[in-house]
């Protein structure tokens, strides 16, 4: 007796051979519908143009929120270094007074009389 082609045991009766026949139909079937899909070229083309639409989706997505993130940050730092000079204006206006008060009082006391009279 010869063994069977595959690692299932040989059928006891008629009605288990016909289940195996109508099993391994099944698993061909499955296989050539596995096969025919495989070479579709159309098919899988547009399956993967569609992953990578949705790809692309989701890039412009996470791309415009980090755009309003990055543009809210600036912002806040704009405003930070708008104050930050404001207030380094305020410091260099009062050392130009400072100095310019400082420099008519020297004026006043080393310049000769006539010198200030004119």
């Amino acid at each position: 007796m010869t063994q069977p082609p595959h690692d299932e045991p040989t059928a006891s009766g008629p009605e288990e051979l016909r289940e195996q026949v109508e099993h391994t139909r099944q698993e061909l079937g499955e296989t050539v519908q596995a096969l025919a899909a495989k070479t579709d070229v159309k098919a899988r083309a547009k399956e993967k143009a569609a992953e990578v639409r949705q790809q692309a989706a989701e890039v412009k997505d996470q791309a415009a929120v980090k755009a309003a993130e990055v543009k809210d940050q600036a912002a806040v730092k704009a405003a930070e270094v708008k104050s930050q000079a404001a207030v380094k204006a305020a410091e260099v206006k009062e050392q130009a007074a400072a100095k310019a008060a400082q420099a008519g009082r020297l004026l006043q006391e080393k310049a000769p009389e006539p010198v200030l009279q004119t």
